[in-house]
């Protein structure tokens, strides 16, 4: 029996024949209509094709046919925005009509994309999601050419609802049955896919500044609106695309990339006015400005009852400062206080969504755990208050097991690094051992013990009252630090006093002397290193004083007098005067106890 032939019956070759030349005709006619609405555009004349173009867009099914069709959307699209058609505010009544029906088009177009980052084909989903980040570049652009530096919102915004609440394709729907509304609020069919996913993280949201920043607000916003009937899946969706981001700027310096470049600009200065209203101030910049906004955003605020009552303007001190929502847009975004607080508000807005949905207990504790994972490294250190998260990673010690270890090294981590549960009382009276420590420590233990009490005044300023008290409590029988006391709390340190290491400004070696000398100073410098001082010994701290180049001789001699510590009196005579003076040796009495 001979072999079954394996070319194709003459039926079905004349049905792929059919298919080529209908493929053919239909990407004529989009070229034809691409180059006429590009003309039309060029001479201000009729632009109804792109109506015919849309319409081919809607109704193909052909995968070729219809990527080829969307292409050529984009590229009309273009140079509709780039000539100012859909931007441009002046004109007459027929002007006005024209823009509108161009922005009711590019809505189309747009839902139509938004559609197809779920579609069935992978080529579909990158094409579609690379022509929507690509039209609102050159949409930013084009509104801020009129403006200062802009980001086009609306359309983002429909980007950012396509990506989380996830619209089913149309591709193959007859239009009859299609659901006529916008992307946010049409009824998703599951998760984000993930090579959409991983290909906006990739491309985007881990690179471009701007579109991070956008991302966060736009989705925190989503999360108090959307329908969580018809969309279970968008906190899912959020959390996959929030716990892979691992570039979160940690520098104002790491915020240099942008996608929109008008936005990369340089922002204006901004302008701060202190007490003196007659006073210039050409503003500040940026990296004050964050220490500003980060001095008003103190987490002790938090557990504050009430604020403290604002002084007059004539007794309030000089310290200018800014509020983040006085910032414009364009200066939020070079500023990195402005990311954090972005940032925290959609990690706040997020988390209650994992636990408080009607998830199974499963499903919580998955996500919980995920969450969990990513919250020591990639989460709390870019909180404007990681205490803010306490609640929710205390309430997850309840679920026990595995999920409840990862929200116990949550918790550690906020007590190690975010100071959480630490009373006042037992910081104080940690410092004020160490300090009382130092009286009877060598040199090379009260240079470390110095600089660690500076870090732990600097981390913890309701510290700063130890070495500011006006009371004199440097007297040990005046001190009322109870040094028996084994319990940290009731040793009343906190109403005594660091007059331990104010004494070391009198130390015979001159670098503890020196170093003592920082506790009258600002505490403006940053923090020591304490590993530049773990290795001094009495040893290298003798050499280095041996070695020590003079530049003043000292003084090798002196003329005693009466008043040596080496004569003493015999007594006062009935004249009142010294009847005579013996010699003794005083140093052996200081060290006899």
């Amino acid at each position: 029996m001979p072999p079954r032939s394996s070319l194709p019956s003459s039926l079905k070759k004349r049905k792929i024949q059919d298919e080529k030349t209908s493929h053919n005709t239909s990407s004529a006619r989009i070229q034809k209509i691409e180059k006429d609405l590009v003309a039309a555009v060029a001479s201000k004349s009729s632009l109804n094709p792109l109506a015919d173009l849309l319409e081919i867009t809607q109704d193909e099914d052909n995968v070729q046919v219809l990527t080829k069709a969307i292409y050529a959307l984009y590229r009309v699209f273009v140079v509709v925005i780039t000539s100012g058609l859909l931007s441009s505010a002046n004109g007459d009544e027929n002007s006005k009509a024209v823009r509108t029906w161009l922005q009711e088009r590019l809505h189309e177009y747009v839902d139509l994309l938004i559609g197809f980052l779920k579609d069935e084909d992978a080529t579909l989903r990158k094409s579609a999601l690379e022509i929507l980040m690509s039209l609102q570049k050159h949409l930013s652009t084009s509104v801020s050419k009129t403006s200062s530096p802009q980001w086009h919102n609306s359309h983002f915004k429909q980007v950012v609802h396509g990506l989380l609440l996830c619209p089913s394709s149309s591709r193959g729907v007859p239009r009859s049955k299609r659901r006529k509304s916008d992307a946010s609020t049409s009824v998703g069919d599951g998760k984000i896919n993930s090579d959409v996913r991983d290909h906006f993280i990739d491309t985007w949201l881990s690179e471009d500044d701007d579109v991070r920043w956008f991302f966060l607000r736009e989705a925190a916003t989503l999360l108090s609106t959307y329908d969580q009937k018809q969309n279970p899946d968008v906190p899912v969706n959020l959390l996959s695309l929030l716990e892979r981001i691992v570039t979160f700027p940690t520098e104002s310096e790491e915020l240099n990339k942008w996608w929109v470049e008008e936005l990369g600009k340089r922002p204006p200065k901004v302008r701060i006015s202190g007490d003196d209203d007659d006073e210039e101030d050409d503003g500040i910049n940026d990296a004050d400005n964050e220490k500003q906004v980060d001095e008003e955003d103190d987490w002790r605020k938090f557990f504050e009852d009430e604020p403290e009552p604002k002084l007059p303007q004539s007794k309030d001190p000089k310290k200018p400062h800014v509020r983040l929502h006085k910032l414009s847009l364009h200066q939020s975004l070079h500023s990195l206080a402005s990311h954090r607080a972005i940032f925290t508000r959609c990690w706040l807005a997020l988390l209650p969504q994992l636990s408080l949905r009607d998830y199974t207990k499963e499903v919580k504790e998955a996500l919980a755990t995920r969450a969990l994972n990513v919250m020591h490294r990639g989460v709390l250190p870019h909180l404007t208050r990681a205490i803010l998260v306490m609640d929710w990673i205390a309430g997850c010690v309840d679920y026990g097991g595995s999920v409840g270890l990862l929200a116990l090294n949550g918790l550690f981590v906020l007590i190690k690094e975010y100071n959480l549960l630490l009373p006042l009382t037992l910081l104080a009276s940690f410092v004020k051992r160490l300090a009382r420590l130092s009286l009877s420590a060598p040199p090379s233990a009260v240079v470390m013990i110095i600089p660690f009490t500076y870090n732990i005044l600097k981390k913890h300023p309701a510290l700063m009252v130890m070495i500011h008290r006006a009371e004199d409590v440097s007297e040990e029988e005046m001190d009322p630090f109870n040094n028996a006391e084994p319990n940290p709390t009731l040793t009343q340190a906190i109403d005594s006093s660091l007059w331990e290491l104010y004494t070391h400004k009198q130390h015979y070696h001159s670098a503890v002397s020196t170093l003592a000398k920082i506790f009258e100073e600002p505490f403006t410098k940053p923090n020591y290193s304490l590993e530049d001082f773990l290795d001094h010994t009495y040893n290298t701290m003798f050499e280095t004083e041996v070695k020590r180049k003079i530049k003043k001789e000292p003084a090798i001699a002196m003329e005693p007098t009466q008043k040596s510590w080496f004569l003493r009196s015999e007594g006062v005579g009935e004249d009142g005067e010294e009847e005579g003076l013996v010699q003794r040796d005083l140093v052996d009495t200081l060290w006899t106890f």
